[in-house]
């Protein structure tokens, strides 16, 4: 049997919470998450991170975030636009993410102005009024509080800085909602337990999608924060959105 959190997500009982349940399967799957990402999305997953990394109007020079960064793949990107002359801070829960992380970005041009820290994204061990933008990608679903997460990323963000969230979303084309969901529900979970050889981290996945909130509420949940102009995009048929809010 297993138990249900905050928002009805179904947790097995040997686990407290939902963060260490959480921490647990991006831990065992940390050794194939950008492979998986990659052909599970059919290869979409790199267009959306430039997508929302424009987002966010950094500029040469310029100062990032990555809020649960995972492996490292958004602060990659943000690094390509800030250049030698600016930084980059990748935060993550997860150590094993965390070393892949490592490996990913040091076989870039940007080993050097990429830092990558162990923190909790609901309580940012950064001071206010520090980065030009705020980045979260994948993970806003995975947090334990959303709102309280937007809100740090919002509180360590400097006035007119932006913050923004990539996540995966709930489609409203017929015919493709249906074709989407059929996928995400019965052959992704298939796919994933043949990539890491373990069933469970990618049945998550659509559990998760399921319980996250709509785009919309999301977008509602930016402007409770008192981020300014609050809006979002749905890519690739509405299978991800980007939110972006200014502080």
């Amino acid at each position: 049997m297993g138990k249900k959190d905050d928002n009805q997500l179904q947790i097995p009982s040997k686990y407290r919470n939902k963060e260490e349940y959480v921490q647990s399967i991006f831990s065992s799957i940390a050794h194939r998450y950008d492979l998986l990402n990659t052909v599970l999305s059919f290869n979409r997953d790199k267009y959306w991170r430039r997508f929302a990394v424009a987002q966010c109007q950094l500029k040469p020079g310029g100062i990032g975030l990555d809020v649960a960064c995972g492996t490292g793949m958004l602060c990659i990107e943000q690094a390509k636009v800030v250049g030698h002359g600016g930084q980059v801070l990748g935060i993550d829960f997860c150590e094993d993410m965390l070393a892949v992380g490592q490996k990913n970005i040091s076989r870039t041009p940007y080993k050097d102005i990429i830092q990558l820290k162990q923190g909790n994204a609901i309580d940012l061990p950064l001071e206010d009024n520090t980065f030009d933008c705020a980045t979260i990608g994948f993970a806003l679903r995975n947090v334990p509080d959303i709102k309280k997460t937007i809100e740090e990323m919002r509180r360590v963000v400097k006035p007119g800085g932006k913050v923004v969230s990539l996540e995966l979303s709930k489609p409203s084309v017929p015919i493709f909602k249906q074709a989407y969901y059929l996928y995400f529900e019965r052959i992704l979970p298939l796919l994933g337990k043949i990539g890491v050889g373990k069933d469970g981290p990618y049945s998550y996945l659509p559990q998760s999608l399921k319980v996250f909130p709509h785009q919309r509420e999301i977008n509602d949940l930016f402007i409770e924060t008192g981020l300014k102009d609050a809006k979002y995009y749905e890519l690739t048929g509405g299978i991800v959105s980007v939110h972006v809010g200014t502080k």
